[in-house]
Order: structure tokens, then C-alpha cells, then sequence
């Protein structure tokens, strides 16, 4: 029989037991993103405080095979969008020295973010309004076409992951602005790429991984972040854009479309290899940004965790790989 005593100090030992698992749960996950951050430092690599714990954190994952496989998808389905832009303009534009239409069909195939590709793209002499519009209207096209797809097909609402926090907490929500906010102001300090991103995104993934669910995002903060998302695409279209080279325009859109059709096919492989749903492989593997194929996943309930973490580390190793692997490839 149990003494009062011993009664007591059940419920004590118990409320301790909880901080200090947090406690260790927060200090490996930094003791990790630390050693990340070291390796990086010590093989040079861009943004080593950024980027080494951010993969870190995310191939602890169970799919970090997938995300390799991803990796080595994009990079070569970029490659291969490259070389047929080449095919097509290179003959029709003779007034582009050879050097510079080998790049600028390079990165304008490539498939990362658009200012960094348009970045590396002017160090190597190529035509940056070309992979500029190149990369405006790839977005513009995988934006509209896979969530009509998967709404249409029906592949939608299946949460793939266990639920998170679905409750609006006023307290949570402000906290978590303010520090997704602090986050986004300390990677623009830093003179960081995606700053208003990476920031919260990073910011968020440590409450997460901490444990800590602060708040459900409202809907209508969700239906505003897709509205500006509209508006940040659309306002790059102007009239004398479209008639700079039509034709060019008219191939990135038609190759576009060839590699949704591509990626549709690696997203059922991986789906049968990892198990994941297919819909979410797809959001996972197309070549489509960071921000539109992650709000889309929380809009369709398809699995936004792997969505991001595939997309996330998909653009770390194409801002790694593309410049080297061009100096490489076309020395």
C-alpha cells in the first residue's frame, strides 16, 4: 500500500519529466544543426549556417533517400529542359555569341529559384532577361496547373502526416508572427537569399521540432499569402514582355508542361518506393517554388511537411550544384 508520501512525489517526478525531455529534445536538435553547421564551414560551402543545419534537420527523415533521388532528378531534368531550349534557339538566334546561348539556356532550364539562377547567369555572360522570363513563366504555369489537376482528379485531403495543432490561439499566433518575424529580419541582416522565407520557415521548424505548437494559421491568413502570391507572379507579365521573344516563350511553356508530365511519372515511382501518397510526391517533385508548392499542400491537405522538405533541400543543392556543374559540364 502506498504511503502518502510516496503519493505525492509521483505527480512531482512527472512534471519534471516533461521540461527535461523537451530540454533534451531542443539541445539535440541544436547540437545537431551545430555540427551541420561546422561541416559546412570546414568544406567552404555558401550560407553554412543556414544551410547546414536546415539539412540536417530536414534528412533526419525517414524518406532522405527520396529527397537524394529528388535531388538528382531535378538536377538532371533541368539539364536535359537546358539542352532542348539549346536545340530549338540556338540556330534562330545568331546574334547571341555561342558561349552566351549555352548559358542562357543552361539556367534558364535549370530549375531553383529565379533570381539566384538569373544571378549565376549573368556571371556566366548569358541573356538574364531570357532565364529571367524563362523562370517567371515556368512558375506562372506549374502554379496554375497542379492545383486544378489535383482538384479536378479528386487527389486532395489526404493528410498524409499526423495532425497538427488545428486550433487558432490569439496568444500563439502573435508570438509566432513576432518570431517568424525577428527570423525574417535576421536573415535579411544577413544578406540572405529568400530572406521573408527561410526566415520563418526556419523559425516555425524549430517550434515544431521542439514540440512547442503555438497556433493553427487562420484561413483567411492562408487565403492572403495565396492572393500575394498571385499578385507577385502576375505583376511580372506586361505587355512588351510578352512580345520580347514569343517564341522563347512559347517553348518554356510547352517544356513546362513536357516536365509536369515527367515529374507526374517520378512521383508515382517514388510513391510506390517510399509509400507516401502520390498527389504529395507530386507537390514534392514538381518544378515548381518553394512558397507556391507548400501552400498548396496546406491548401489540399497533402502533406506539407514533406512537401517543404523536399522542396527546401532541392533548392539548397540546386544553389550548390547548377554553377559548378555548368563550369563542369561546359568547360
Amino acid at each position: 500500500m502506498p504511503t502518502a508520501s510516496s503519493c505525492r512525489a509521483i505527480p512531482f517526478r512527472f512534471s519534471l519529466s516533461v521540461p527535461f525531455r523537451f530540454f533534451v529534445r531542443v539541445l539535440a536538435t541544436l547540437l545537431l544543426a551545430l555540427a551541420a553547421a561546422g561541416a559546412c564551414l570546414a568544406l567552404h560551402t555558401p550560407l553554412p549556417w543556414m544551410i547546414g543545419p536546415l539539412l540536417a534537420v530536414s534528412l533526419v527523415a525517414s524518406v532522405w533517400w527520396a529527397i537524394a533521388l529528388a535531388i538528382a532528378w531535378v538536377l538532371l531534368l533541368g539539364w536535359g529542359f537546358g539542352r532542348w531550349l539549346h536545340g530549338l534557339h540556338a540556330a534562330r538566334m545568331p546574334h547571341v555569341p555561342a558561349k552566351s546561348m549555352r548559358a542562357t539556356t543552361y539556367f534558364a532550364g535549370a530549375i531553383g529559384g529565379a533570381s539566384e539562377m538569373t544571378l549565376l547567369a549573368e556571371s556566366a555572360g548569358a541573356r538574364t532577361d531570357l532565364v529571367a522570363a524563362a523562370h517567371s513563366l515556368r512558375l506562372v504555369v506549374v502554379t496554375v496547373t497542379i492545383p486544378f489537376a489535383l482538384q479536378w482528379s479528386g487527389l486532395h485531403g489526404i493528410e498524409i502526416n499526423p495532425p497538427g495543432v488545428r486550433k487558432v490561439n490569439g496568444g500563439g499566433l502573435v508570438l509566432l508572427a513576432l518570431a517568424t518575424g525577428i527570423g525574417g529580419l535576421a536573415m535579411r541582416a544577413l544578406g540572405r537569399t529568400n530572406p521573408w522565407f527561410i526566415g520563418p520557415l526556419l523559425v516555425a521548424m524549430g517550434f515544431t521540432i521542439a514540440g512547442q505548437s503555438l497556433s493553427a494559421v487562420p484561413t483567411w491568413m492562408s487565403n492572403t499569402a495565396q492572393l500575394v502570391i498571385a499578385v507577385s507572379l502576375g505583376v511580372r507579365f506586361s505587355r512588351e514582355f510578352l512580345h520580347t521573344a514569343p517564341r522563347w516563350l512559347g517553348s518554356v511553356t510547352l517544356g513546362t508542361f513536357g516536365m509536369l508530365v515527367l515529374c507526374g511519372g517520378a512521383a508515382w515511382l517514388l510513391a510506390w518506393a517510399t509509400g507516401l501518397h502520390p498527389a504529395t510526391m507530386l507537390l514534392s517533385t514538381s518544378p515548381g517554388g518553394i512558397a507556391e508548392m507548400s501552400i498548396t499542400a496546406k491548401v489540399l491537405q497533402l502533406g506539407v511537411p514533406v512537401v517543404t522538405a523536399f522542396q527546401v533541400c532541392r533548392l539548397v543543392a540546386v544553389l550548390l550544384i547548377v554553377g559548378p556543374m555548368f563550369r563542369w559540364i561546359y568547360r
